[in-house]
């Protein structure tokens, strides 16, 4: 790949800014999931263990380039010192004064967060007097945030041109995983896309049918395909409108070898609710009054099937209304049944975005896929096949 790693870089005495996601959710003043942060741990372990001090560069919310005290990164320094199990200073601003003379302070191998980088108008708008100003407090610049690399921002593109620049460790675990699940993989290749709308993923299909062997479409997305094929669909989240782009994009794929799957059975309430009333039909088979809330078994064992002939999987959203029960069936099963394939080492597991880690996680098998990316925005626009200005600046 055309960038360069943490290893490549000289990092002894050196003062490495490093572009992190601590984006994290909190409530009151308790972070609620550490898992950002827990990641970030080795890149900033490894900058230490060479001789280095980590200064850390993030954003916390959408400040709109102005200051919001709730928004302040202040916040978040308890669990990020626990995660490090040490005590990281902290600046009151990013660039200027308090920033310099917090940098200055800091002693070799130390760590450093300084506040929230959206403070700035600067930042969102890439302004190179602000990536220039960032600039003058490190020596070496480090990405190692994937999830926010498809901002063309002044802490993940324009400070990349100013400094040495290199990806952190959490960055290039997740740029060689998509490499190796979309870009070179082995082959046969199983995409599984889930949501609500086909109208917001239309680049992601346009460019996975052209990559894939097999693709999956499930949730709300798939009854859209299904009512372009004629089948009545009840009362189900359906976009009839765009029942013509369903069909272009599955005679694309006959012309591109890709098999496009969509559910043989589903399972129908009357009710948009956990443990609804409801029950199993064929797929053209949805009761006027119902709505498609989940796929069915059949599909799961189909989708078993296709697993266990691919060697590569990509997934990206849920099969159902997998937050109610018993809706959530075919999600677990189908997760459960790729886990079992990537535990024994015959399936390349790779999964991401928001809805499709709180599944696997509530499937109970986050830990057994290959790679699971915490990226939502980036993950899908690497999907899509579009690149991402923080990776391409690293280049």
């Amino acid at each position: 790949m055309g960038w360069k790693s943490l290893a490549e870089l000289d990092l002894a005495g050196k003062k490495v800014l490093l572009r992190v996601d601590i984006n994290v959710p909190m409530e009151g003043e308790r972070v609620l999931d550490t898992t950002r942060i827990d990641r970030i741990v080795p890149t900033v372990k490894a900058i230490q263990a060479a001789g280095g001090s980590a200064i850390l560069l993030a954003h916390f919310d959408r400040p709109k380039g102005k200051v919001v005290p709730e928004m302040s990164l202040s916040r978040v320094l308890p669990a990020l010192s626990a995660a490090l199990g040490e005590d990281v200073a902290f600046a009151s601003d990013c660039i200027g004064a308090p920033a310099e003379a917090a940098v200055a302070a800091l002693p070799k191998g130390g760590v450093l967060l300084l506040e929230n980088t959206r403070f700035h108008a600067g930042e969102e708008a890439n302004d190179p007097a602000f990536a220039a100003d960032l600039a003058k407090l490190g020596d070496i610049y480090c990405n190692d945030a994937f999830s926010a690399a498809h901002r063309a921002h002044a802490s993940t593109e324009g400070l990349a041109r100013l400094l040495p620049a290199c990806a952190g460790l959490l960055m290039a675990e997740e740029l060689s995983a998509l490499e190796a699940a979309l870009t070179t993989p082995e082959r046969p290749v199983v995409a599984i896309v889930g949501g609500a709308k086909v109208s917001s993923k239309l680049d992601l299909l346009s460019n996975l049918i052209t990559k894939v062997d097999y693709l999956v479409i499930g949730g709300g997305m798939a009854n859209t395909f299904l009512a372009a094929n004629g089948a009545d669909v009840g009362k189900s989240l359906c976009e009839h409108d765009l029942a013509p782009t369903a069909r272009a994009i599955t005679e694309k794929a006959e012309g591109a070898g890709c098999t496009i799957i969509l559910p043989v059975d589903v399972v129908v309430a009357r009710e948009f609710k956990a443990n609804a009333a409801h029950e199993i039909v064929a797929a053209d088979a949805c009761p006027p009054d119902a709505m498609i809330l989940d796929a069915g078994p059949a599909t799961v064992d189909a989708l078993a099937e296709v697993f266990a002939k691919c060697k590569t999987l990509v997934w990206n959203g849920p099969l159902g209304a997998f937050e109610l029960t018993p809706f959530d069936a075919a999600t677990n099963a189908a997760a459960q049944a790729a886990a079992a394939l990537s535990r024994a080492g015959a399936l390349v597991t790779v999964a991401g975005g928001g809805d499709t880690v709180g599944a696997l996680n509530h499937a109970g098998v986050a830990g057994d896929f290959t790679y699971i990316s915490t990226a939502g925005g980036a993950f899908l626009e690497w999907m899509e096949g579009k690149t991402l200005p923080g990776v391409a600046a690293l280049g």
